[in-house]
């Protein structure tokens, strides 16, 4: 039989750089060729072969409710009757915005964008233009889109300035950018004494999304709020995967409970609240926010921002997974899949841990969870990509590389995890011969 894959993906590789249109997407980590989606529906998916996949993916987290959900599906076709972009203020726009106020107390105001990346730079231009400071603090492992400020790599020595990671990117552009190790206190310390009064923000994912699923521990999230109040930084959440996600207030509502008065400076939000459309934001405190244009100098702007298709799936999002027991549901069916990987790792003599939160969860080929990047980075590559394999031949659809967190979604059942796991097993006794 034709593979259409690979057809399409020689096709792709003719037109497109390297086939794909985000890099991840081509099978480089894990070697053979991609899978092209031909159509989804909840937790499955099914490639140009017509084969089906249990998908942990959902579009890198935005499918909360799994693929196609009625009611999604009915206010996105109801939108695009009614026009697909403005260029001009909608009412529906206004209404995603109370719902993000509502349920994210840190926000006051809000500005939405139409992805993750320009959330990102956004609130680092605000927070700098609301300071009146150049410098910013990010954590290695932590990827807060491909603004050129924030591709950084740590630098040699403790709490030392980053050197870019992409080519393209001038030293001179990432010259006040600082990377520090996750998780460590006494790094974190030492830059805010030695850079304390010139730094603008502090940037963090508070579960980590990208070197896999690493949480920030209760005390050095509660080192970060204390040392930014001390200095008059800002602490920005990034929340673009965590948002809506973990928990119905994101992951600072997990950590405002494990911490007294606890809270972010500013927020940066995308994925789920765009339900699946090109849709993120940021926002925070009215005195911040105001500091944007059109009532204050830090310019921002964008053609498709608020778009009324975008929001219409967004807002029919953030209803259903306020409905009661949602995330209680959503985070059994989560627990269950990495607690049945473990113990069927385990059984199998396959050293493997794993951690989740809300519909988010991640594993790794380690006896206890890590902590930074560069422990991460001592994972073994190529058993993880005889686990990938053996997954994906047995119809289950993880992420193509080991630093990916993975997602989990309404619509999977107690079926999927049980043949998920099922699979894994079979993976998991050729692993432990």
């Amino acid at each position: 039989m034709t593979d259409r894959n690979q057809e399409l993906f020689d096709r792709a590789k003719a037109l497109i750089p390297g086939g794909v249109n985000s890099p991840v997407r081509a099978f480089r980590a894990v070697g053979g060729t991609p899978r092209f989606v031909q159509r989804a529906q909840g937790a499955y998916f099914w490639d140009a072969n017509g084969q089906k996949y249990i998908d942990y993916i959902g579009s890198w987290g935005p499918m909360i409710l799994g693929h196609g959900h009625p009611a999604v599906v009915e206010a996105v076709q109801k939108a695009v009757l009614e026009g697909f972009s403005y260029g001009a203020p909608t009412e529906r726009e206004v209404e995603l915005a109370e719902e993000i106020i509502k349920l994210v107390p840190s926000i006051d105001m809000v500005r939405l964008v139409s992805s993750g990346t320009e959330a990102g730079m956004s609130t680092i231009r605000l927070a700098r233009g609301a300071t009146g400071r150049k410098k910013i603090i990010k954590f290695e492992g932590c990827y807060h889109g491909h603004a050129d400020a924030l591709l950084v790599k740590a630098g040699s020595g403790l709490a030392t300035f980053g050197n870019p990671t992409s080519a393209g990117v001038p030293p001179e552009v990432v010259q006040h950018t600082i990377v520090l190790e996750y998780n460590n206190i006494e790094q974190l310390e030492a830059a805010f004494v030695e850079h304390g009064p010139d730094v603008a923000c502090l940037i963090i994912e508070p579960i980590a999304g990208n070197m896999n699923f690493v949480r920030a521990s209760v005390p050095f999230m509660k080192r970060c709020r204390e040392l930014c109040t001390q200095h008059g930084a800002l602490l920005a959440f990034d929340e673009v995967m965590t948002g809506f996600r973990v928990a119905l207030g994101g992951a600072q509502s997990v950590y405002a409970k494990l911490i007294p008065g606890f809270e972010p400076d500013m927020t940066v939000m995308g994925k789920v609240i765009g339900g699946g459309m090109p849709l993120a934001a940021f926002g925070a405190k009215r005195a911040v926010m105001e500091q944007l244009a059109p009532l204050g100098g830090v310019y921002q702007a964008g053609t498709l921002s608020g778009n009324p298709v975008a929001t219409a799936c967004g807002l029919a999002t953030l209803k259903e997974v306020q409905k009661p027991g949602f995330y209680e549901a959503l985070s059994a069916t989560t627990q269950s899949l990495v607690s049945g990987l473990t113990s069927a790792a385990a059984a199998e003599g396959v050293t493997l841990c794993g951690d989740s939160q809300g519909g988010m969860f991640g594993f790794f080929l380690f006896d206890e969870l890590p902590q930074n990047y560069a422990k991460v980075m001592t994972t073994d590559g190529p058993t993880f990509n005889t686990l990938f394999h053996g997954l994906l031949d047995r119809g289950v659809y993880i992420a193509p590389a080991l630093y990916e967190a993975g997602f989990v979604s309404a619509a999977h059942t107690a079926q999927d995890i049980a043949d998920t796991v099922s699979a894994a097993r079979d993976v998991f006794k050729l692993l432990g011969k």
